[in-house]
This record gives structure tokens, sequence and C-alpha cells, in this order.
């Protein structure tokens, strides 16, 4: 079955090597680039801004707007709120085929806040910090898709832009409410891209995801005086913990569960009467994931059994793994290579190998060179993202830009480099990326139907069905 799937991997990227980077006009994509040129100090401004705020998943309100609004001065008709979430919106400009989306995140971590600093150094001790790059991210893709606008108004391109505001990546995933409700469902061909410390075109997928939590009630009693006439949902809690760390011996080696307990009693002398486990479960492909859920299922309850008390498995959400296009992947390519390397001081050189030192990394700097296109690994590691939802509903390019070096993810030295010209210009290096990409998949019909038929192949069959409830997202309480 391994073997089958490579020779399909070669088959696909023999098939779409005679795509040509060329397709459009060489002078409308140095247009599209050259207006990304013109907006960098306002990006840059704009980008910095939503670092400061730092808002986490579902409170961006502040990122939300600064970008909605900056849609809406350049001529974008914008929706706000869409799949009931109050720092979501869409940005169309245009009409009629074909009708390119892209994706733009702009959601923060919490506890990671960090100065521009190669050294560890709060702005506030536990406050948040965009030690994912979603500051450069969200603004990236909007100044793309402007980019591509300012061609549409002077008459160069012709269909519709729509540029979505996604919120809530980490850990609600907006997308999935997006994609459950149809927002994507007319596009030609979406694309997203994200920081990281190499810039390639993605060819390897992410890691499907399923988030949810177990509960046990008892019943409480003095755990001196008569414990017996207590049923201690802390017990249920322990079995279950107990029974994932047993499992993992029998899953296979691309899955992964992690936990926290998130209560388990108040005091020691009062039975609890209350725990809850909070739990996610990864593989490379989502039918990995249904078959650890299966267990997870039986463990839950038997863990209530054992400990003589009810228990309630509760899926919260989820993702799918992005599904990869060749067609599209080779599509980017072309135009990093076309675009050449990132260029770094050798100022930004000393700060990116500052942070390697203080995080334990090898003291390898910065590359700014796009890597080589290659042959997508069967299990990929890594993480997850709700782009794979997108990918599963419309055909998706994804591509990734050196926005700090290699040391710790999700953590300071993201956020350090996020708020000052490493990130910056990575970020730039995006959006002349994405915007050439799009210029090219506007003008080019035979490159959007070779996009499309790898999609329709791949899904062949296939029936979308997310990960949430038909209830409104959680949104918190303000």
């Amino acid at each position: 079955m391994r073997l089958n799937s490579l020779c399909l991997t070669f088959a696909l990227l023999a098939l779409f090597s005679s795509l040509s980077a060329g397709a459009a006009d060489i002078k409308i994509k140095e247009e599209a680039v050259g207006a990304i040129e013109k907006r960098k100090a306002e990006m840059i401004k704009l980008s910095d801004q939503i670092w400061a705020f730092a808002e986490t998943a579902l409170r961006e309100h502040k990122s939300s707007e600064a970008l909605s609004r900056y849609a809406e001065r350049e001529g974008f008709k914008v929706e706000r709120g869409v799949a009931g979430m109050p720092t979501s919106f869409i940005a169309t400009y245009g009409q009629g085929q074909p009708v390119i989306g892209i994706l733009g995140e702009f959601d923060a971590l919490p506890g990671i806040s960090q100065k521009a600093s190669s050294v560890k150094e709060p702005l506030e001790a536990g406050a948040p910090g965009h030690g994912c790059g979603h500051n450069l991210f969200g603004v990236a893709s909007l100044g793309a898709a402007i980019a591509v606008k300012e061609l549409m108004a002077a008459g160069k391109l012709k269909g519709t832009i729509r540029f979505y505001g996604t919120p809530a990546e980490e850990s609600v995933y907006g997308k999935v409410y997006m994609a459950r409700d149809g927002l994507f469902k007319d596009l030609d061909v979406c694309l997203a891209w994200h920081p990281a410390s190499e810039t390639r075109a993605d060819v390897d997928s992410t890691q499907a995801l399923v988030d949810f939590i177990v509960e046990f009630k008892g019943r409480t009693a003095h755990a001196a005086l008569d414990p017996w006439n207590g049923r201690s949902a802390a017990d249920g809690a322990e079995a279950f913990t107990h029974g994932v760390n047993l499992l993992r011996e029998h899953i296979r080696p691309t899955a992964r569960i992690h936990y926290v307990v998130v209560k388990s009693g108040d005091v020691p002398n009062v039975v609890p009467e209350y725990a809850k486990v909070w739990c996610w479960a990864r593989d490379s492909k989502r039918a990995g994931v249904e078959i650890v859920l299966q267990r997870l299922r039986e463990i839950a309850e038997g863990a209530g059994s054992i400990a003589g008390v009810e228990s309630k498995f509760t899926v919260q959400t989820g993702c799918y793994e992005i599904l990869v296009n060749l067609a599209g992947a080779k599509l980017l390519q072309q135009n990093l290579e076309w675009l050449g390397p990132i260029k770094y001081t050798e100022q930004e050189q000393e700060f990116a190998r500052a942070i390697q030192r203080a995080t334990g990394t090898e003291q390898k700097g910065l590359n700014g060179e796009a890597k080589p296109l290659e042959a997508p690994k069967p299990n990929p590691p890594g993480g997850s993202t709700d782009v794979g939802d997108v990918s599963w509903v419309v055909p998706t390019l994804h591509l990734s830009v050196t926005t700090a070096p290699e040391s710790a993810w999700h953590a300071w030295p993201v956020v350090a480099c996020g708020g000052m010209s490493i990130g910056h210009k990575g970020m730039i290096h995006a959006a002349k990326t994405l915007t050439a990409t799009m210029v090219d998949l506007f003008e080019d019909a035979k490159t959007r139907e070779a996009i499309q038929t790898e999609f329709k192949e791949k899904t062949k069959g296939f029936v979308y069905k997310p990960y949430v409830s038909d209830g409104p997202p959680p949104v918190p309480k303000q």
C-alpha cells in the first residue's frame, strides 16, 4: 500500500512537471510584486500592531478590526462575524469567475509574551504572544489580496478575490466552523501560508486531530468519616489516564495522545464528585485518528465502571490532515524560485544566532533560500491546522516562509522575531509569492484545471464531515 502511494506521488510529480512557470504575463506579475513593495511600510506597521495586541482565540477583536478596516479602505466589501464568530470576516473584491480565496490568521498563544529581543524577556509576564507568527500571516495574505485587487481595478485581471479572516486557529479551529457553513465551497482555488524556519512549497501534509473531554460524575462524602458512601470522580479520571498510558504501547507510531487533568477535586478530605480530563488524539491520517478515538471511548467507559461513577465523552472540535495538491505546490515553487531568496543583514544573522545560543540550538542562523521541491512523505511529523479542513473542500495551495531561525516554536524566539525585521522580511516575501501565484491562477485556466483535476481525483467519493456539532462556536464571554 505504501509502495503504491509513493508510485502515485512520483507519477503526479511527473504529470505536472510540464506546467509552465511563466503562464501569466511576466509584466503583470512584476507589477503585482511591485504593489507589495510599495505597501511594505504600512504592512509592517499593521503586523506590528497585531503583534502588540497579541489576542488569543476568539478574543482577537482589535486584530480582526484592524485587518477588516484595512480591507475596507482598499475597496473590499467586508462581511463580519461569519460562521457565528465575532472576530471572523470575509473581504471580497471583483465579480465572476475564477474565484480565488486566501486565508489569514491573527490569533496569539497564551503565556509567551516577549520583547523583540534575542534573550528571553517578556513584555508582560504571563501575557499572550505571537509564538506562531500569526501577526505576519494575516497581513501578508491580505497584502497579497490587495495587490491583486489593484490589478483588477486597472482591468488587468478578471474574477473575484476573497480574503478570509480566520480566527482561533490555535485552539478552537475557526476554519472548521467556516467550512461547516459552506463558506469555501464556491472557490476555484484557495491559498495559505505559514511562518516557519525555512522557505518551501509545502508538499508534506499535517496531522489530523480530535479534541475531546472526558467528564466523570460521582458522589461526594467525607474522606475520613465515611468514604465508603462516596464515589470518587477523581478515581475515574485516574483510571482513564492510566488506561490512556497503557494504550500507548498499542497504537501506531504515527499516532499521538496528549492530555491534561483539568479538574480532580478541590480538597483532599472530600471525595470528589466531579473530574474532567482534556485530551487530544492525532495521527497522520484521519482514519488513524478514528481508530484511536474509538479505543479512547471504550477506556473512558471502562474507567467509569472501575470507579463506579458516570462517564461522559464529548468531542469538542478537531481538524483534518492537509490534502496536498502537487500541481499547486509546483506553481508555488516556480514563483519562489522566480523571486529568489530572502536576504539578511549580518545584524539579523547575529540576532538569529543569539536566539539559537539562548535555546541550545545549533547556531546556523537564517536561511532565506527556497528548499527544492521533493516527493511528499507518506507519514509526515509535525502539528495540526484547520487549513486541513479547507483543503478537503477546495484545492488548497500551502507555502511556508522563513520568519524565525530554527529554534523552539510556539515559544518566545518566534514572538521576538515576529516583532522585528526578520519576521517582517518573511512576511513581505510570503506576500509577494502569494501575489505572483494568484496572478498565475487568474490568468492561466490550464493551471487551474490541473489543480482542480488532481483535487477531484483525490476526493472522489469523499464527503466532508467536520469534527464540530451543528451548534455555535464556543465564543468566550467578554
